[in-house]
């Protein structure tokens, strides 16, 4: 019965994934009330600081892209690429893992394609190479996010089952791990493909004369925007609070109130500080309240948090239900194959298409079998998986994005152009993060 229970969990998790966004979260909530009032599942409890850390993010974020903090970081990133055009393979990806890392979110990134695809065109180098490494590596970013969803949720999760386990304990073996596979997937992106002389649908394209105008004419730029006082203020603003995380993460005394027994959580830090900044900006750059929920930071932000709300106490109150059946042939095969759980992390990033999504599910498995905190953090970045099957909106806008169609889903639909620099990407970064957290935890 228990494995009927399992491919029905799939199924929703399938279902939903045809919907995405909001309605991943909803449909799962169907799968949630069949597990309580068909299957007699008892309920655990709603995924609320997931939530919440997640929320008090994004608002902070929204907030600096509605002060124009976002297309300041823009035009910083774009003059370093026009900078060094030659290098954009390179320079293209550690653009946006480095908006990852600074925002928490994947999503802001969607404005920055068009140039790195632009710089790489007016070189004569192939869209593809810098574009769909940069996809990719927006999303490795994650894992080396301090506020993001993911990594706070491991520390929640880590901090009660071994104390000295920290944000920067948890950092010092992403930051590095997920860093060498974007090394490593740009190194093989520099000669993939042909060159653009040779490619048959670039040269089709160009024998196209509305596709040969809108090649030839378009040039993607922010940097004849002028941006008020405030976008920087924004910007500096939003710095500040990253380093005060990390300040207050570094010396736990500072976050231990007088008589209290514990140290306030880091979780709820960064809840509280996110807020907090979030406000400062807005005060100190005097910016509308009614653009904040304009942007698409705070729309992309909000979905998840509702996907994650269904997804994962759906999938929450399964695995409690099923653990201890499971746990003693499952024990055995990751106690002799470590690395086998990353597998398992990996295909159920495959289905929810949510790195936070996958680690809420799967962390307490994780936990629940005993495996060690060592072992759980270094294959993080096996958390990310969706780019396995291209629907996911960042790698779908990315081969928009590519006029000259290199960076493509490909006729057999898993020959895309986010399938080899995502699997060096995420394999060679796992491997690394071991051998470290080995070293380190």
């Amino acid at each position: 019965m228990l494995y009927i229970q399992f491919i029905f969990l799939l199924l929703m998790l399938y279902m939903g994934s045809r919907y995405g966004g909001i309605g991943l979260g909803v449909v799962s909530a169907i799968g949630l009330v069949v597990e309580v009032f068909v299957f007699q599942m008892p309920p655990t409890s709603p995924p609320i600081t997931v939530m919440l850390i997640i929320m008090a993010v994004v608002t902070c974020a929204a907030i600096l892209e509605a002060a124009g903090g976002l297309k300041y970081m823009l035009q910083l990133a774009e003059r370093i690429l026009r900078a060094n055009p030659r290098r954009v393979t390179f320079l293209g990806p550690l653009v946006t893992y480095t908006m990852t890392f600074m925002l928490g979110t994947g999503h802001a990134v969607y404005s920055v394609m068009p140039i790195i695809g632009d710089v790489a065109l007016k070189n004569d180098i192939r869209p593809e190479r810098p574009m769909a490494a940069a996809s990719v590596a927006a999303q490795l970013g994650i894992t080396a996010s301090p506020i993001s969803a993911a990594v706070v949720y491991y520390l929640s999760q880590l901090t009660t089952l071994n104390s000295s386990i920290t944000l920067l304990s948890i950092l010092s073996v992403t930051i590095p791990a997920t860093l060498c596979g974007v090394f490593l997937m740009s190194l093989y992106s520099l000669r993939r493909g042909v060159e653009l002389k040779n490619d048959p649908e670039y040269q089709r394209r160009m024998q196209d004369p509305l596709w040969r105008k809108r090649i030839e004419e378009t040039t993607a730029t922010t940097l004849d925007e002028e941006l008020p006082r405030s976008a920087h203020q924004a910007v500096l603003l939003f710095i500040l609070a990253l380093v005060t995380i990390v300040i207050i993460a570094m010396f736990p005394e500072i976050r231990t109130i007088a008589g209290a027994d514990k140290a306030i959580k880091m979780s709820v830090v960064i809840q509280m500080m996110m807020l907090a900044f979030g406000g400062l900006i807005l005060l100190v750059t005097k910016t509308k309240t009614s653009t904040v929920p304009e942007g698409v930071v705070f729309k992309s932000g909000m979905v998840a948090a509702i996907a994650i709300f269904g997804i994962a106490w759906m999938s929450d109150t399964y695995f409690k239900f099923a653990m201890p059946s499971f746990k003693a042939g499952i024990l055995d095969m990751v106690q002799a194959y470590p690395w086998s759980f990353a597998l398992a992390m990996f295909a159920v990033s495959v289905v929810v298409n949510s790195q936070a999504a996958t680690c809420r599910m799967m962390l307490p498995v994780a936990l629940g079998m005993g495996l060690s905190p060592a072992l759980v953090i270094g294959i993080m970045p096996s958390c990310y998986g969706y780019f396995f099957i291209p629907n996911y909106p960042s790698d779908i806008a990315t081969c928009t994005f590519d006029v000259t169609g290199t960076t493509k889903i490909g006729k057999y639909y898993f020959n895309h152009s986010f399938m080899v620099p995502g699997l060096i990407g995420v394999v060679s970064a796992c491997c690394v993060g071991y051998v470290l957290a080995q070293i380190l935890i």
